[in-house]
């Protein structure tokens, strides 16, 4: 009797745990599955009200006043892609700046020590075009230093104002690095580059450096160097009193850069307003990050690595 009672209590039981497992399966899928749909609408809000925010952030700037006024664009720190004074943010305020019919003149206030030569260019090449195309001067005022790519940018204004204090030049090209294979040969250290190319390791700090390597790289710095002499030549024409000196890399106060025609006189963003430009009223165009564009950068790569996480514990698969 007892073994006949058996089979049956068994099964029963046994449905019972699977009913059980069923039903919680379900329970969970249902909580995960409003879980996600919180998540989402809390994304599309998010997004909904950044764009909304930036968008009044850069109202303001949108419009600038059709009165006469004198344009400012500060061009600080570093000159380099991704960076605030990035050809790309520089471009836009210029042609924000010369297409405003308010704006008499352009000035570029720089307080920089360089950078990229391919940004500088850029940014030289279309100060030029727009100069053309809008029949507007464009003035460098100088604050602590205007060097190497700054002054690349500076050459293309029509006239370079300075503090007597302000360094100034700095017109050479430089590449640098490291090398350590004299150290890695008395630790006992041996590198195995492998590359397809008998030049693709050309840069590498742990293999030597080939005479021909060197004289093509020297070969290439002399070609950009001489970019930016016919440069800074053809912005400053005639006013420049060439030395051996002038274009060996060196720098020189703001009073030296006057005297060797490197600048035209001293003076500020306000004198220059005032006494040349005839338009005292000042207008930034520079273009900034505001808070809700940060934001919204920080929140794409924090959504991101969230959208990750919840993929895995979910069980969700990426491909």
């Amino acid at each position: 009797m007892k073994k006949e009672e058996s089979g049956p209590v068994l099964s029963s039981h046994w449905e019972r745990e699977t009913l059980e497992k069923l039903a919680f399966s379900m329970l969970e899928e249902q909580r995960t599955a409003r879980r996600w749909k919180m998540f989402w609408r809390f994304v599309w809000l998010a997004v909904a009200g950044a764009v909304v925010w930036a968008g009044f952030a850069k109202a303001p700037s949108a419009s600038a006043p059709a009165t006469p006024h004198t344009a400012v664009i500060e061009i600080k720190g570093e000159i380099g892609a991704g960076v605030d004074a990035s050809a790309l943010n520089i471009l836009d305020s210029l042609r924000s700046a010369f297409e405003d019919e308010g704006a008499q003149a352009v000035v570029l206030v720089i307080d920089s020590p360089g950078g990229s030569p391919v940004q500088a260019g850029m940014v030289n090449d279309e100060i030029m075009r727009l100069k053309e195309l809008h029949k507007k001067p464009v003035y460098a005022v100088v604050e602590d230093t205007c060097a190497s790519a700054a002054y690349y940018i500076a050459s293309a204004a029509d006239e370079i104002y300075v503090d007597k204090a302000s360094i100034v030049g700095s017109i050479g090209v430089l590449m640098d690095g490291f090398g350590f294979t004299g150290l890695m040969e008395k630790l006992g250290v041996e590198r195995r580059l492998l590359t397809a190319g008998a030049n693709k390791g050309f840069l590498d700090p742990f293999s030597p450096q080939t005479e021909a390597q060197r004289t093509y790289a020297l070969n290439m710095l002399n070609q950009i160097h001489q970019q930016f002499i016919t440069v800074v030549r053809e912005g400053r024409g005639e006013r420049l009193k060439e030395t051996p000196d002038m274009f060996s890399g060196l720098f020189w106060s703001g009073q030296q850069a006057v005297d060797m025609g490197l600048a035209d006189g001293l003076g500020t963003v306000d004198s220059v307003a005032r006494d040349i430009i005839k338009a005292e009223e000042i207008v930034d165009y520079t273009r900034r990050e505001n808070v809700a564009e940060r934001l919204a950068k920080r929140f794409g790569a924090a959504f991101g690595e969230a959208a990750v996480r919840a993929a895995l514990t979910s069980g969700m698969t990426i491909r």
